[in-house]
């Protein structure tokens, strides 16, 4: 539908949208209308992996000028409340996020935005490389709550594109082998692509099973899973898997409830953390990405031009590929 071009406040920016991918949460609030306690109760616009022009700013911007190229963080704190005063603003139960109810996303042609959430981007880095900052946050803030470091073994569970950004970092971070596993073989070779040692097929294969297969590959127990699908058996296998005075990291999201051999990581001091998204990752990913230290490039295998979002969307509930971009600048549509 149409909308007004929004006016930008006196802290934001107005943005002329260039690329924005589509995540699984996307795809979900379509479908079903909620995750969890957020629920869609009004018309909402979807997207918040961008990235996009400055086109005006408020009185008060002074880092920023018409014409920038900028990657857009989506959660905004409303307040300095103890979470941002201790540098975890995504934590702040008042934060702004986009297209998470009732915020709007920025799958659009115009959006405003703070300006304290967007970030300039260097010349050596692409419109399309700037939306996939969102992502590889998620991998970043994992692998460090997780402790990836300098040889470290690591098993991803989970060969979407958020399991792949984690080897990508994981890999960045000095790990010296990471394993994967996946259903999915042509997910798997893409994991190959990005830097993965070893992958598995997961069939029928119990948790424990699982779990025997990645230490037998890995020649020991990994000290560090991330877990990117949410799914029971999954975790169970994360748990199985990790060594003991290890740490399984859950990034990703399923159902409230789920049935784990919680003993088992108690009686072996196996650490069981989540992430909320992420924070302070748009620095250090432009960072990594000006000086080709990560490759984010190979993760996007569709483009669409904005009217062609369902088509799109349709893409992605499918798993098509791996990153579907929506290029919302018909005048450009280059990545």
């Amino acid at each position: 539908e149409n909308r007004p071009i929004p006016e930008p406040g006196p802290n934001e920016v107005l943005l002329r949208m260039h690329s924005v991918g589509i995540c699984g949460s996307d795809v979900h609030y379509w479908q079903h209308g909620r995750i969890g306690d957020f629920v869609v109760k009004a018309p909402m616009v979807l997207g918040h992996e961008s990235s996009g022009t400055v086109v005006k700013v408020g009185s008060g911007v002074t880092h920023l000028k018409p014409g920038d190229r900028v990657a857009i963080e989506p959660g905004v704190p409303r307040e300095v409340d103890e979470f941002c005063k201790s540098g975890r603003y995504n934590l702040s139960p008042t934060i702004f996020f986009c297209a998470t109810p009732p915020d709007d996303g920025n799958l659009c042609r115009y959006y405003k935005h703070s300006a304290s959430y967007c970030y300039k981007l260097p010349d050596n880095v692409t419109f399309e490389e700037g939306a996939l900052i969102e992502p590889l946050s998620v991998g970043i803030h994992a692998c460090k709550r997780a402790g990836v470091t300098l040889g470290s073994k690591v098993f991803v569970s989970g060969s979407g594109p958020i399991g792949l950004v984690n080897v990508l970092v994981a890999k960045m971070m000095g790990a010296a082998a990471v394993v994967i596993t996946d259903l999915s073989a042509s997910r798997l070779q893409k994991a190959k692509e990005v830097g993965a040692d070893f992958t598995i097929q997961v069939k029928d294969e119990t948790p424990q099973e699982v779990a025997s297969k990645v230490e037998s590959l890995l020649g020991c127990m990994p000290e560090i899973t991330v877990e990117c699908t949410g799914v029971e058996a999954c975790i169970q296998a994360g748990i199985y898997a990790t060594r003991s005075g290890g740490t399984l990291m859950l990034v990703g999201l399923g159902p409230e409830m789920v049935t784990v051999p919680i003993l088992n990581a108690a009686v072996r001091e196996v650490d069981i953390r989540g992430i909320f998204r992420y924070c302070n990752t748009w620095p250090v990913a432009i960072s990594l990405l000006a000086s080709k230290q990560i490759n984010v490039k190979p993760l996007v295998t569709h483009r669409f031009p904005l009217e062609k979002a369902l088509e799109a969307f349709e893409i992605t509930k499918r798993g098509e590929g791996v990153k579907v971009m929506l290029k919302c600048d018909p005048t450009d549509h280059n990545p």
